[in-house]
């Protein structure tokens, strides 16, 4: 039967090896120059928000949208650091400008020695655009 013909070539191969990229290599600090840093994150995080928000009017459809291509736009270039073993994680939102006062606030629990965070904040006559990326070590 076919059925028995594919487990004798199954069973002929032998035990399947398992991938080395499976493997762990137990590293549990990155390499001082892999580290996510603060400072160059911000600059992007800057650049972006700069660069898309600058002529930008506050549209209540449109607010959904923006603030998801703002967090992938930000995620993108910050993978371009390859920063290995890090997973970013982006939060932004937008706001209508009316002179209000806003605070914004996160907790997080992570190891300081390896996970870190940049915030950069925009505004203009009509919105604005809080942003924040994580760079959180995966072991």
């Amino acid at each position: 039967s076919r059925l028995l013909q594919d487990w004798a070539a199954f069973a002929a191969r032998g035990p399947m090896e398992k991938k080395r990229v499976d493997e762990n290599t137990y590293i549990i600090h990155p390499e001082y120059k892999n580290k996510f840093r603060p400072g160059p994150a911000r600059e992007i995080i800057k650049e972006v928000l700069q660069s898309k928000l600058e002529k930008a009017t506050y549209n209540m459809e449109h607010t959904q949208a923006l603030t998801r291509q703002l967090a992938d736009d930000i995620k993108d270039r910050l993978k371009e650091l390859m920063l290995p073993r890090y997973k970013i994680v982006v939060q932004v939102a937008i706001g209508e400008q009316r002179g209000q006062g806003v605070r914004m606030g996160s907790r997080c629990m992570w190891d300081s020695d390896t996970d870190s965070y940049a915030s950069e904040t925009f505004s203009n006559d009509s919105l604005f655009c809080v942003a924040t990326a994580y760079g959180i070590y995966l072991y």
